[in-house]
This record gives structure tokens, C-alpha cells and sequence, in this order.
């Protein structure tokens, strides 16, 4: 069990019996650290954490995985793998899906490249012949990889993202003779992929719409199908229903939603269509709301597309709410947001969502644009989409509020000093924006892959163009914003937001602070502590914009 203090990444790890409901006198105990264990068998740990001298890289995390039997002391559990300090960190995985059971042994470079050992309790024993640059999983015999950027290999030439089947011990004796079980388009995309009994379940995302492709291999081919019985709208999640895959059966588990619909839970037994478990209850009014997505023209001519949520007339004048996030190919869905629902939409406002590039939305090539130098770009994009809603008649720009955080709050500082007449109030949220000094805090080092390194004067040419905190300049028409952090944020250091927030206070900008003691990297540390943190903000954004809204 996982036991983090204050919503802090760095946990304490202790052993717990759920059948008796107790911890386990004299069982696994270690302090609080980054990182997490794997069960080698019931009295032995696979340990990737941070804990212990030299244990740590750079960037804060494991950077050794260790033996760790029980009764013994963790400071002397041997190593058995390990990187050097400037690499992000290290772990390991137990696959038990074959005959005998592998460990794999995972060293990560960065956040997009690292290499893959196969091992045992005595340490990796094999590195695979593999690119960097991959995601990799592997289940009994079989074997799947996809690569951010073209790849040539059996003669043959793949397109980046396109995704490859084998068998495992074929591969591993020298056969590269792949099957393509995935090609990417230019707004097709995807999203992940996971093994369960047997099979290979694909998530995509087709200009934004959901698409589950189910992948059966065997001796003669391999064979598709699809998930059949979920919506082509909206956001679907697939998972197995058994956390280890050596456990399943096939089962699967699928949530569905949209920003109108609160999320169901539904059972798909085989590739069968699905059954309903649970619903989540309806939270706020949604009446006279309707969900639209549209594209803005960003500064170089791409589509941008963007997902609204509001009244079906357009009065104008509508309080805007808009986020996006745009960093580390993650790409950003139209989820049902309790809190935006009663708090804006109910009371007659108006939710934007932007897929800036940066995100996956659309795969590495959506990612890269966005990623280094490009990061500029998809603030541009995020740009383009408040001017657009201005165009449309939507609203007007002294009435959009705009949101967002950790990687989203460099957005937000920037959309301040470059494009603030294009907004009425900023929320910025866990924020990273001293951009010179990023990597000297905390987790900073892990980052250099999506926006740079500073210490490099060709890579600060052109990070010092979306760091804020070296932008903002006195005298200058910045709309009001409140930055808000947690003191137990121990990924992103609060002295990004606290800074920033000085220095406009002394240039006379009507900036705010906001930094409750808990939390970590998120809005609180509990349900009561996040409520409190959104309310606290979506009443900022509606004072400063001069929203008033209706009675309920």
C-alpha cells in the first residue's frame, strides 16, 4: 500500500493484508521516497525507489532496482539494476503471462526514449535490439512495438506511430518479419494498447472520436475485430477487468461519458456488446445545453480543434470558460466535470476544451509540433481558439476565463504576456514557468525532453520565448490572474508560481496567490480540499470577467 503524505508523490510503502483488513506486523515498511515495488514471489520485492544514498537520479526518482527479501534491511538489499544519475529512473515489471515467468527491466532516458532488459531475480540478462524512441508490450509469446519515428527494419519501411506484431521468441532470435496491426492517419491516432487473454485491444482516437480495435494473433495471422456496442461520440475508457494479466480472462471494463453525460460502467465479457453495472448520478442540469466541437485557424493555417459545451443559442456575450493542456503527447478529452457543470454551465456559461498541438490528439506528429521551440505554437493554438469564439459570436474576449496547469500553467502565463487582450481572467494551476531555472527544481531534469534545456544557448533561444516569468514587463494591459500551488508539490516547485506572482505584484498587476499546505501535484489532498480549490478559482474567473449569473 502506497501512503503519501499530503498528496506528495513520494510515498510510504507498507505491506497490508486485505483479507484480515491490517497491516502486516513486521512486514515490508519503507519510508517515504519515489517509487513502488513489484512482488518477485510472497516474501520477495522487486524495489525501484528513490530511498537510500545514491538511490535517486537526478531528476528525483529510482535510479536502481533492488532485492529486497523479507526480514531483511533495504539498505542492504542488493542491486541488480541500475542507471547512471542523468537518465529520468529505472523499474522493473513481472510478466506472467508465459510459461515461465520474465522480468523485464525498464531504463528510462527520458520521458519518449528508453531501453528494455530482459531479466530474472539476478538482474537483466539481455538487452532487446530495439530504437529508443518506443512503447513495447509483450504477453505470452507475442509482442507488439510502436515507434515515434519511421522506422526501417526486415527491409521494409514503417511510418512513425505504426504499430508492429511478432512473436517474442522469433524476435529474439533474429526474425523481423513484422505484422502491421495499426497505421496511423493524419487525425487518426493512437492512444495506447494493452493485452488481455490473448488479445490486443487498440484505443484510437479518429478526429476525436473513440475507436477500440481488438487484435487476435496466432500461428496462422493475425485477426481483427472491433468492440462493438459503444458510442462514436463522447469519451470511452477500456481496461481489463483483471488488474494482472496473467489473471484475465478477457473481461473487460469500459467507462462512458461526455461533458453532458455522467460516466457509466459497463462489462464486456469476450468482444461482446456491453452491459451495464453502474451509472454515476447527474450532478448539475443539463437543459438546454448541447455539445458542438469546431476548429480554429492557428497562426500557421492548422485546424484546431476545439470541443464547446452551452446553450444551443449564442447570445455574444457568454461567460467562457476554456482549458487545454498541449505538452507530453497526452491527449485532452471531453470529460463530465461535476464542478464546471454546477458551477458554469447550469448557470448559463459556457465550456470550452482546445486540443492544442502538443497533446496526442493526433499522434507524434501532434506531439512534436507542439514539443521544444513548437511549444510557443501551441500557445498560438490556444490562442487562435479564444479569438475564434469571438469570431463565431460566442462571446467576447473581456468574457473568456481561462484555465490551466502544470504543463497548461506555462499556457496560461503565457496567454498574460503574449495575447492578453485576448482574455478577461486567468486561473494558472501547479504551474511551471520560470523556464531558465526549471530544471534545478525538483523533477525538472525529466523534463528537458518536451520543452528543452536551458543550460544549452541554442535550447534557451528558444525557451526564454514562453517563459513568462522573464516575458512579463511593467505597464503592460494583463488581465487579472490568480496562481495557485500547494506546498506539498514535490514534482512542480511552488516557487515557480510564487515568483511569478511577486514580480507582478510589484509591477502593480492585480495578481493573487493561492497555496494551501496540501496537495502535491494536483488541487488537494481529498474531495473536500479539491472542491474548495475549484470553487475558490471558477469565483475568481466569474468576479474578474463581471459575471453575474442567474439565480438557481
Amino acid at each position: 500500500m502506497s501512503l503519501s503524505r499530503g498528496g506528495s508523490d513520494a510515498a510510504t510503502l507498507r505491506e497490508f493484508d486485505d483479507e484480515k483488513k491490517a497491516f502486516v506486523s513486521g512486514g515490508f515498511v519503507l519510508p517515504e521516497a519515489k517509487g513502488g515495488a513489484e512482488w518477485l514471489d510472497a516474501d520477495t520485492l522487486l524495489l525501484s525507489s528513490a530511498y537510500g544514498e545514491g538511490m535517486a537520479t537526478t531528476s528525483g526518482y529510482a535510479r536502481t532496482v533492488r532485492l529486497w527479501r523479507r526480514g531483511t534491511d533495504v539498505n542492504q538489499a542488493p542491486v541488480i539494476f541500475e542507471t547512471i544519475p542523468g537518465n529520468m529512473g529505472v523499474f522493473s515489471e513481472i510478466d506472467r503471462t508465459d510459461a515461465a515467468a520474465r522480468v523485464w527491466f525498464v531504463e528510462r532516458l527520458d520521458f519518449f526514449n528508453c531501453n528494455l532488459w530482459l531479466g530474472d531475480e539476478a538482474g537483466a540478462r539481455s538487452q532487446l535490439d530495439l530504437p529508443t524512441d518506443i512503447w513495447m508490450q509483450a504477453h505470452q509469446d507475442w509482442f507488439v512495438v510502436k515507434r515515434r519515428a519511421a522506422w526501417t527494419i526486415g527491409g521494409r519501411t514503417y511510418a512513425p506511430d505504426t504499430v508492429l506484431g511478432i512473436s517474442l521468441s522469433a524476435y529474439l532470435a533474429g526474425d523481423r518479419s513484422f505484422t502491421v496491426v495499426f497505421e496511423p492517419g493524419p487525425r487518426r491516432a493512437l492512444q495506447g494498447f494493452f493485452w488481455s487473454a490473448g488479445k490486443l485491444v487498440l484505443p484510437i482516437l479518429d478526429e476525436l472520436r473513440p475507436v477500440f480495435e481488438v487484435w487476435t494473433p496466432s500461428a496462422g495471422g493475425w485477426s481483427r475485430a472491433g468492440l462493438p456496442g459503444l458510442p462514436a461520440i463522447g469519451v470511452v475508457d477500456v481496461w481489463r477487468l483483471d488488474t494482472e494479466e496473467e489473471d484475465s480472462n478477457g473481461d473487460l471494463l469500459a467507462n462512458i461519458q461526455d461533458p453532458l453525460t455522467p460516466s457509466a460502467l459497463m462489462l464486456i465479457e469476450g468482444v461482446q456488446s456491453p452491459t451495464v453495472l453502474k451509472r454515476a448520478p447527474q450532478t448539475f442540469s443539463a437543459d438546454g445545453l448541447m455539445v458542438t466541437q469546431h476548429d480554429a485557424i492557428s497562426i500557421d493555417g492548422e485546424r484546431i480543434p476545439y470541443v464547446q459545451t452551452g446553450p444551443a443559442t449564442e447570445t455574444g456575450d457568454a461567460p467562457v470558460y476554456l482549458n487545454a493542456y498541449g505538452g507530453f503527447g497526452i491527449a485532452v478529452r471531453p470529460y463530465y466535470n461535476s464542478a464546471i457543470g454546477k458551477l458554469w454551465l447550469e448557470r448559463g456559461g459556457t465550456s470550452v476544451i482546445a486540443n492544442i498541438r502538443g497533446g496526442g490528439e493526433f499522434g507524434t506528429r501532434w506531439h512534436d509540433a507542439g514539443r521544444y521551440a513548437g511549444k510557443a505554437l501551441a500557445h498560438d493554438d490556444f490562442a487562435a481558439v479564444a479569438a475564434d469564439l469571438v469570431k463565431r459570436g460566442v462571446t467576447r474576449a473581456n468574457r473568456i476565463a481561462a484555465e490551466g496547469g502544470s504543463n497548461g500553467g506555462i499556457l496560461i502565463s503565457n496567454m498574460l504576456t503574449r495575447y492578453p487582450e485576448r482574455f478577461g481572467a486567468l486561473f494558472c494551476t501547479i504551474p511551471l514557468i520560470d523556464m531558465r531555472r526549471y530544471t534545478k527544481l525538483l523533477a525538472g531534469t525529466s523534463w528537458i525532453a518536451e520543452y528543452g534545456d536551458p543550460d544549452k544557448p541554442e535550447e534557451w533561444a528558444w525557451l526564454q520565448t514562453y517563459s513568462a516569468y522573464h516575458a512579463a514587463k511593467p505597464e503592460q494591459k494583463y488581465p487579472p490572474i490568480l496562481i495557485a500551488t500547494t506546498r506539498r508539490d514535490d514534482r512542480v516547485h511552488p516557487g515557480h508560481a510564487r515568483k511569478m506572482t511577486a514580480k507582478l505584484q510589484a509591477m502593480g498587476y492585480e495578481a493573487y496567490l493561492y497555496e494551501p499546505a496540501a496537495g502535491g501535484h494536483g488541487y488537494g489532498k481529498d474531495n473536500k480540499e479539491r472542491a474548495a480549490f475549484t470553487a475558490l478559482g471558477y469565483a475568481f474567473l466569474k468576479n474578474k470577467i463581471g459575471w453575474t449569473d442567474r439565480p438557481v
